[in-house]
């Protein structure tokens, strides 16, 4: 599997997948530096909370999380998972994935029901480059997301803006989908993204 290669007369040395695993790494250690002046700036305009996260395996790692002014208890912390399918911040990170993968996440997580309607919001999604969280994850609370890229232009994090429904109308949201874009192409600039696309 490539974590170790054999070299003949020299025995074992490192492979290839665990140079790759430590790139990984480093990458996650440094988002949440870069981001953070960029979530907190966020937080502060919308007086909503901002969490960041990573795709680790079948769910949504959260790394970070700027609490909002709003008196709105959410329940998330740092460090915990949470679905793909239900989040707007998992959505976000499989916005490039086929439909084959975003079939995988809806089911593991909805079953079969209501796939042709995650579907359709989903490609809606990958073709404006954002996701929303319409009360699927949380009951009454409803959030946009947009995923960072890193160098290579792959989806490597993403950002999320969350809040109680009743501030979060279906206008706000889309008034909220350039904000939030913005906040995470600056994220993604200072990861080393130049503007394209990892998409397949």
């Amino acid at each position: 599997r490539d974590f170790l290669i054999l070299t003949p007369r020299e025995g074992y040395q490192l492979g290839p997948k665990l140079l790759e695993l430590g790139y990984l790494a480093q990458q996650q250690m440094d988002i949440p530096r870069v981001a953070r002046p960029h979530i907190e700036d966020l937080a502060a305009a919308t007086d909503d909370t901002v969490h960041l996260g990573v795709l680790d395996g079948d769910e949504a790692l959260y790394l970070d999380k700027i609490p909002g002014r709003r008196r709105i208890e959410i329940g998330s912390r740092v460090g915990e998972r949470h679905p793909i399918a239900s989040t707007g911040l998992g959505k976000a990170l499989i916005l490039d994935e086929s439909e084959a993968r975003w079939r995988f996440f809806h089911d593991k997580h909805f079953g079969e029901a209501d796939w042709p309607v995650w579907q359709q919001r989903m490609r809606n999604y990958a073709n404006g480059g954002y996701a929303f969280d319409l009360e699927e994850n949380e009951d009454r609370i409803r959030c946009v997301a947009a995923p960072i890229r890193g160098a290579n232009g792959k989806i490597i994090a993403a950002i999320s803006l969350s809040s109680a429904a009743q501030y979060m109308s279906d206008e706000r949201m889309q008034e909220l989908i350039a904000t939030v874009k913005d906040t995470a192409r600056a994220i993604s600039k200072g990861m080393g993204w130049n503007g394209s696309t990892g998409r397949r």
